[in-house]
């Protein structure tokens, strides 16, 4: 196995640095562009959803590639996700998601937060009235309804805390193969990384930098005297760092920059190898967590601070 892929329990291998496709001006030619650059780059893992609005640039940019022989299908893994307002029928929110992107299959469909909202609620930020009682067992039987036919290779979630995974356990017939959560040195998620693994499924990494940039994000990582003490000792970057932190964990990386120069510092970080002193002094990082959830909490009122148990209550 090389050393930049991993192996999902369901039986494929996912690279473990991908490229996240958010971002709040989502303008389809910057996000082609970013992917066009990435692929040359070495980038082969490519992160979106339907609430992201990128699906289309990213279908459009690799159709391209794939058209010009520059790459196959199958050298690309894709991965997008459920939105809340589609837990009532994951299949024809799928089938939608492959229409924008223009593909038949997806290689990864998540569920994207164990939070169900009504069918006509499709802003980032719902309103109070559109929440409703989550029916976790419909949900992801629709998800496997996906994968059985054939219009995703492996299934899985994010956002979900060990107890939604064991939750999810009781009735599944199809082990989720990923939960996609933010993690980073500063929120190392050690419990669940513990759960996950015990059920064999991978932990893959959003903001592993710590969304600096991001309103809910900060720089608290890359700015941290230990982590920059490391990157100086190593001749690295605390980007690379803190992304080869992630990757020793065995977790795979989602990282988010449009930038030429950083995205080819990210993939850099293959070349770092942390040493034995480097991880019990990251290990005992201050926890500093900088979801996006935790944002939502303070800009709105009761329903986000329900929403925010879903998700935290086993921390």
């Amino acid at each position: 196995m090389r050393n930049n892929q991993v192996r999902l329990n369901c039986g494929i291998t996912m690279p473990v640095i991908g490229l996240g496709t958010y971002s709040s001006q989502n303008d389809r030619e910057t996000t082609e562009l970013a992917i066009h650059m990435a692929l040359k780059l070495g980038y082969r893992h490519f992160d979106t959803a339907k609430i992201y609005g990128s699906e289309p640039a990213v279908g459009n940019a690799l159709r391209k590639e794939i058209l010009d022989k520059t790459i196959e299908r199958e050298d690309v893994f894709v991965t997008s996700k459920l939105w809340g307002s589609d837990h009532h029928d994951p299949v024809s929110a799928l089938k939608q998601t492959l229409q924008k992107l223009g593909m038949e299959y997806l290689d990864m469909y998540l569920v994207h937060w164990p939070v169900k909202l009504k069918p006509w609620a499709c802003d980032s930020v719902p309103k109070e009235e559109d929440f409703e009682k989550l029916d976790l067992e419909s949900t992801w039987a629709g998800m496997e309804k996906c994968m059985e036919m054939g219009l995703c290779r492996c299934i899985g979630v994010s956002n979900f805390s060990s107890k939604k995974i064991e939750r999810l356990l009781d009735f599944a017939s199809v082990t989720p193969a990923v939960n996609q959560v933010e993690m980073h040195p500063m929120w190392r998620q050690s419990k669940l990384r513990e759960t996950c693994a015990d059920h064999k499924i991978h932990v893959s990494a959003y903001s592993p930098l710590g969304a600096p940039g991001n309103a809910w994000g900060s720089t608290a990582v890359v700015d941290s005297p230990i982590i920059r003490s490391i990157a100086l000792k190593h001749k690295a970057t605390p980007a690379q760092v803190a992304l080869q932190w992630g990757i020793s964990k065995g977790s795979s990386v989602i990282v988010k920059s449009f930038n030429k120069d950083r995205m080819k510092e990210n993939m850099g970080s293959f070349d770092l190898k942390l040493d034995d002193q480097d991880f019990p002094e990251i290990d005992n990082l201050e926890q500093s967590k900088t979801m996006r959830g935790d944002f939502l909490v303070n800009q709105t009122s009761s329903p986000y601070k329900t929403l925010h148990d879903l998700w935290d209550e086993d921390i």
